[in-house]
This record gives C-alpha cells, sequence and structure tokens, in this order.
C-alpha cells in the first residue's frame, strides 16, 4: 500500500522540478540573455541565415527595452560598459519596434562616409582587401523562404550564387569580412554622417543588402540608433540550420555550432 501512496508523490515532485527548471532557465533568459535566430542575410558571412545565438543583454547594462521583466529601479543604464566600434548588436529600430542586428560601425562625434563601396570614417579610408567569392547555393533559406543576391543576377535553383569578398580593416576595432554584390547600388555613396551624442551607427557586412544607418528611418531605413535601444551583444553562434525548420537535422551547420562572433 506505501508504493501506491507514494506514487503520486513522486508525480508531483517531478512536476515541481521541471517547474523550477523552467522559472529558473526564464529569469536567466530575462536577466542574462536573449535568444536571436537570423531570419536574413543582411550579416553575411559573419552571420548566415538560421544562425541562432544568445544575445548578451548584460554587455551595454539594461536600458528601457532589456531591463529584467520590462522594470528598471531607475532611469539610465545600470552596470555594463560603453559600446565598442565594430561590436555585432542587436537594437530596437527606433521608429517599428522591430529587432535588428548590424554591426557597430559610428561612435558619438563620428563621421561616416561611403564612397564607392569603401567606408569613410571621420575622413579615413578603411582599407578593404579582396578575398576572392563567398558562394553559397541559390535556394531558399530560412523559415521565411528568401533567396540569396547573387552578384550575376538571379541564378537557377542550385547553382552557385556568388559575390565578392574583402576583409575590411576597420579603425580600433581589427578586421571582418564585408560582401558586394556589386557596384553603384543604393548605399555605395553617401553624403557625410555626422554622430549625435548618445546615438550609434550601424551597417550590415552585406553591405549591398543590408537596411541600417546609411538610410533615413523617414524612407524605411534605420538612422541614428539611441543608446538605449540598444539591446546586447552578439558574442557567439550556438547553433545553426540552413532549412526551413530547426528539426531538419540533415541542414544543420555543425562546422558554425559555439563559433565566435568577429
Amino acid at each position: 500500500m506505501a508504493s501506491k501512496a507514494e506514487k503520486p508523490d513522486g508525480i508531483l515532485e517531478t512536476v515541481k522540478t521541471v517547474v523550477y527548471a523552467l522559472l529558473i532557465a526564464g529569469v536567466f533568459r530575462t536577466l542574462f540573455f536573449q535568444p536571436f535566430w537570423i531570419p536574413s542575410g543582411s550579416m553575411k558571412d559573419t552571420l548566415l541565415v538560421g544562425d541562432f545565438l544568445f544575445v548578451n543583454k548584460m554587455a551595454y547594462g539594461y536600458s528601457q527595452y532589456s531591463c529584467p521583466f520590462g522594470i528598471c529601479p531607475i532611469s539610465g543604464r545600470l552596470l555594463g560598459s560603453e559600446p565598442l566600434r565594430g561590436d555585432v548588436v542587436v537594437f530596437r529600430h527606433p521608429v517599428s519596434g522591430q529587432d535588428y542586428i548590424k554591426r557597430l560601425i559610428g561612435l558619438p562625434g563620428d563621421t561616416v562616409q561611403m564612397k564607392a563601396g569603401v567606408l569613410y570614417l571621420n575622413g579615413k579610408e578603411q582599407v578593404q582587401t579582396p578575398a576572392g567569392d563567398f558562394v553559397e547555393v541559390y535556394e531558399a533559406q530560412g523559415s521565411i523562404g528568401g533567396f540569396p543576391a547573387c552578384s550575376g543576377g538571379a541564378a537557377g535553383i542550385g547553382a552557385d550564387c556568388a559575390k565578392e569578398k574583402s576583409i575590411e580593416a576597420l579603425e580600433d576595432a581589427g578586421s571582418h569580412s564585408v560582401l558586394n554584390i556589386r557596384d553603384g547600388l543604393p548605399g555605395d555613396d553617401t553624403g557625410v554622417f555626422t554622430v549625435p551624442e548618445g546615438n550609434y551607427f550601424f551597417m550590415g557586412d552585406n553591405r549591398d543588402n543590408s537596411v541600417d544607418s546609411r538610410f533615413p528611418q523617414t524612407a524605411g531605413g534605420v538612422g541614428f540608433v539611441p543608446f538605449e535601444n540598444l539591446l546586447g551583444r552578439a558574442d557567439r553562434v550556438l547553433f545553426s540550420s540552413a532549412g526551413a525548420r530547426m528539426l531538419y537535422f540533415w541542414t544543420w551547420r555543425s562546422d558554425r555550432f559555439y563559433k565566435a562572433v568577429e
């Protein structure tokens, strides 16, 4: 009889354990990290469609958008440090409220300009060194099912889709790869942007396929992004899938598991 009486208690303890584990995971997520799936190709080839990562919410401290449970004990940022040029950052779009992920290019007070597809920072050219082509398969990508842009225009399904790749040396921030689909596209040549105090200038690494700070908010672009809109820094890809669903294990990119974001 004792064993029958203990059975419900055992089930109850199991349920309690699962609930506690979920609560702890939820608190951990709310306080420290936010999951983020890469939905588009604007950060290729640093980040690919289907990459899954956790955003470090404590990197720049908490803001009104990233405070635990949406409650900030005081106004302004808590903990964290100043964003650094070259960081890959998830931020809240100042107008639409959507979450974006881009590379931080311009700090407060900087001037930013594009000339013939080359970045000029505070009047100084950021040297790009050719590094061959980035080649991917022309096919539907991710859950959205978008197709990649190719230098030679649309390719046949299953064919190679190539883009020029360069290594850009970013001032005080090391180097990273950038892609060029073709010359003369919008965003390749701009006026001079002066980043206001308390704001930041972002660009995608896939320069011809990124809606970013080069484009004004009135035209659907990102424009300047206030500090309080920064949600956190992307440090590492934990998982990656090239398929439309995460459970399609045959599309997993095992070479990208736990890959550092540079």
